[in-house]
């Protein structure tokens, strides 16, 4: 079967950054990135604070906001009048929320990709929370470490999120994974999202049907609690679906970003 069409991108079609998920960084986007900017899209994919390479350790990022901080400071940094499509991953779904609550005004729309989806009702940790995952395998946390630490065991990436990506991408993620956190006790103390800020941004979900980690059916009782312009699904990708499935996860991001100009 040949590989969807990555659209190229329309006159005036919005920019995009993507967000990596727990552990891992802007280097996760590279197959995803190379697919949409050789189409012509504008595409950033930034490290967050204490992840890819940024310099900074955990212990140095105390708050979420302070882990986002890079999003919102891309986000704040475009020009008058331009907005972006966020492109959240994983626990990226809760920083793109961020994004949208501070600055709706830029954000052109907000695509999850099998990723945490906050409502406007409960708490802001309220989807990392309702997350069952029965077996963290070799995974490490450290609920004393501040914030609290997490970081995802080689079996637990190869079986759980890693298990349909090319090998060498799950060899690259051992090089370059780092610890973090999920910030729950920081997002507790927080108020729900508001309405009429992150929840009146158009929201796209993207379905990954083979996650191992956030179940098809988690992911889509995150859908029916929060209203979401658009689903779309793919059917062979795992929770990397950057690495599983990029042609297809980048031929989706290309379609949002002509359609959300």
């Amino acid at each position: 079967m040949s590989a969807p069409v990555v659209a190229t991108a329309a006159e005036g079609a919005t920019r995009l950054i993507l967000v990596h998920g727990t552990g891992h960084g802007g280097w996760c986007w590279y197959r995803v990135a190379t697919l949409l900017r050789a189409a012509g899209h504008r595409v950033d994919a930034p490290d967050l604070a204490a992840s890819g390479i940024d310099a900074r350790r955990l212990r140095d990022v105390p708050t979420f906001e302070d882990y986002t901080r890079p999003l919102l400071d891309a986000l704040q940094a475009l020009p008058p009048g331009e907005r972006a499509v966020l492109v959240g991953h994983s626990f990226g779904g809760m920083s793109i929320a961020l994004a949208a609550e501070m600055f709706p005004e830029k954000v052109a729309a907000a695509v999850f990709v099998t990723a945490f989806l906050p409502d406007c009702t409960n708490p802001r940790s309220h989807p990392i929370e309702k997350l069952t995952v029965t077996d963290w395998m070799d995974s490490v946390t450290d609920e004393e470490h501040v914030p609290s630490l997490v970081f995802l065991g080689p079996q637990f990436l190869r079986q759980k999120l890693y298990q349909l990506s090319p090998p060498e991408d799950y060899t690259l993620s051992q090089s370059l994974a780092r610890v973090s956190s999920y910030y729950v006790a920081d997002l507790q103390s927080q108020p729900p999202f508001r309405e009429d800020r992150y929840g009146a941004v158009s929201k796209v979900y993207i379905i990954c049907k083979q996650d191992q980690a956030m179940m098809e059916d988690y992911q889509r009782a995150m859908i029916a609690g929060c209203p979401i312009k658009e689903v779309k699904e793919i059917a062979n990708a795992d929770h990397m679906a950057m690495f599983s499935a990029p042609a297809e996860l980048a031929g989706h991001l290309a379609d949002v970003a002509n359609t959300y100009a």
